[in-house]
């Protein structure tokens, strides 16, 4: 099948889903399945592979997401029952006001975003921001979309994430510089990030329904049962939302500094697992919230199953989005949209980048975004500096920041967990990231200029 028609069917297809969504009113989960089957026909898979291949695409995203986000909705549902995040939210506000709010807590998921993959921290710190908007009564797109940003930028951006970490080795690039300089770019990129989000959160958007019944949850001022526990200090429930993020990053550092024999290495390679993490948080959230606060057992298990079904959702999107890039990627879309592209011979910054940003908008994924990108280029970087190769890799891991959309799994947790329509989180999520993306290529070409 030629390139063009391909790329043809490629955009009709993203067109036929956003009008099925956005016009028709059909769920995503099910009009991602329509799409992903008729994209499936429409560039010749073999019939007897197609179900195969969306069930593969479906299975191995909702294997790596499914537990963290069910279990992270059980340690939000726990934390939420109990006033702390609430209690957390009131003392920050009273310390710092709103605007500085907004960005502390920007900054802490700048931070939690090196060593805790972007859908794992944005899950965990759902509860936070669901906390925050209760208290300043604004919507949880004030403080979401910008921690999302910066989530998703060092993500991205910085070898302690795979993307970048494997374009480093396709293409020999320095890993120290790339720790480095990406630190250096994702700081302002982050930055402007922020201000774009706080330009966007002047207009109003409407909520899904689930997260307005989520943040009315919170009883009124003054109807506190008198029997009734006083809500845990700030610091139980920080401890509790570190306890996870600390665990993954011992385990990180346990696998790359202690021996392969080493027993405490094993141990901690399982007790830094994301699901292991949050299954260890939410055990100590059910004991120290609520079994030492008087909570039966019932109330446990009732708040707990409560949180399934609000996940259910997020979870069944994000794995149709799954088997929707798994399509477009066996369909040989993303190929030969980087066939066509290279023909093009541009410089070396810009065809990373724009070459990373095309692939990304194709087939929804980040990473392969940026391991194919670097795996074409390879040849083309033989002649460069060592600073050099680092700012290619840059190029192609910042082009995969951009154009977040409705094939991009991380599109539909975002814009799920903080109650955005299809339509607004194209508006919202997508300009974000895109403008981020330019933003660090911006950088990047002029850090090329001066060296």
């Amino acid at each position: 099948m030629s390139t063009a028609l391909l790329l043809a069917i490629a955009t009709a297809s993203i067109v036929i889903l956003l009008l099925l969504v956005i016009k028709a009113k059909v769920h995503p989960f099910v009009a991602l399945l329509i799409v992903s089957l008729l994209v499936a026909v429409a560039t010749g898979i073999p019939s007897e592979k197609i179900m195969e291949v969306i069930m593969s695409g479906m299975g191995s995203l909702l294997g790596h997401i499914a537990i963290i986000i069910v279990l992270g909705a059980m340690l939000g549902a726990v934390i939420e029952a109990s006033g702390g995040a609430e209690s957390l939210a009131q003392r920050f506000s009273k310390t710092l006001g709103l605007k500085r709010t907004v960005a502390a807590l920007t900054m802490a998921a700048f931070i939690l975003g090196i060593p805790v993959f972007f859908e794992v921290g944005f899950i965990i710190v759902i509860p936070l921001i669901y906390g925050f908007t209760k208290v300043a009564r604004v919507s949880p797109i004030k403080f979401g979309l910008p921690m999302a940003g910066v989530m998703l930028t060092v993500h991205v951006a910085l070898p302690t994430h795979p993307g970048p970490a494997a374009a480093a080795g396709i293409l020999h690039s320095d890993m120290g510089w790339l720790m480095l300089l990406g630190l250096v770019i994702s700081v302002p990129v982050s930055v402007v990030g922020y201000y774009v989000a706080k330009v966007m959160n002047k207009r109003r958007y409407q909520l899904s329904v689930e997260v307005l019944e989520s943040l009315q949850m919170a009883k009124p001022e003054g109807t506190e049962k008198k029997n009734e526990p006083a809500p845990p200090g700030a610091l139980t429930i920080s401890g509790l939302i570190i306890v996870p993020i600390a665990l993954i990053v011992l385990g990180t550092l346990a696998h790359s500094l202690l021996a392969e024999e080493s027993v405490l290495r094993k141990i901690m390679m399982v007790i830094g697992t994301p699901p292991i993490a949050l299954l260890i948080a939410l055990g100590l959230a059910a004991w120290l919230l609520g079994v030492r606060r008087g909570w039966s057992k019932d109330k446990l298990e009732d708040l707990t199953g409560r949180a399934i079904p609000g996940s259910a959702s997020v979870i069944l999107v994000a794995g149709a989005g799954g088997a929707f890039g798994k399509v477009l990627v066996e369909s040989g879309v993303g190929k030969a949209l980087a066939t066509a592209l290279e023909t093009l011979h541009l410089p070396l910054v810009p065809a990373a980048f724009i070459l990373s940003l095309a692939l990304r908008a194709s087939q929804g994924s980040a990473t392969v975004a940026i391991l194919t990108t670097s795996g074409l280029l390879t040849s083309a970087v033989g002649g460069a500096g060592d600073i050099q190769r680092v700012l290619v890799t840059l190029a192609a891991c910042f082009g995969s920041l951009g154009l977040s959309h409705v094939n991009d799994a991380g599109f539909w947790v975002v814009t799920r967990y903080l109650g955005l329509s299809v339509a607004d989180g194209l508006k919202t999520w997508t300009v974000l990231t895109t403008i981020m993306g330019l933003t660090g290529f911006a950088l990047i070409w002029l850090i090329w200029a001066l060296v």
